[in-house]
């Protein structure tokens, strides 16, 4: 077995909506982004990717590439599983945890679990996500955007 981490933010801007975890959680306020500006998500392909080895979210879809503006972040992650069957690894479970001032996860967080666990190929009890703010401190207590923190454990295939 091998753990990875990985970690992801974007600041508030543009349109709406703000997705997590593949779940629209505000209709009105966005990220700046290049696809869907997903933190979570983001931060869960960091984690495998790196649990792997093979590389991160930027080497693998680099918002200098036209192919990724707008991109499903789901879509990225169905993608990377993808990646790590061929490299010889599943996942295993991720534990993620969203940071931001305002953005309430409670009454999403069983939608975006059961949404990550799809692409992975888990059952929704190896997918954990919880939330946190940083008591106004930092960026993201200034509410100007929010990130995401995951851990990820793979097996061999």
């Amino acid at each position: 077995m091998r753990v990875g981490q990985g970690i992801d933010s974007h600041r508030f801007g543009g349109d709406g909506p703000l997705v997590l975890g593949g779940v629209v959680v505000d209709e009105i306020r966005g990220v700046e982004a290049t696809s869907d500006g997903d933190v979570l998500t983001h931060a869960v392909i960091d984690a495998l990717l790196g649990a792997a080895g093979i590389g991160d979210l930027g080497a693998h879809y680099p918002s200098s590439d036209e192919r990724w503006h707008g991109a499903r972040s789901l879509d990225l992650l169905a993608d990377t599983v993808e990646k790590l069957r061929r490299a010889g690894w599943v996942p295993s479970n991720v534990d993620a945890t969203v940071v931001a001032q305002s953005v309430r996860i409670s009454p999403h967080r069983e939608r975006m679990r059961e949404m990550l666990a799809g692409p992975l190929g888990v059952d929704v009890s190896a997918v954990s996500v919880k939330a946190t703010t940083t008591d106004r401190l930092g960026f993201t207590g200034r509410d100007e955007g929010l990130a995401a923190i995951a851990v990820a454990a793979i097996s061999p295939a």
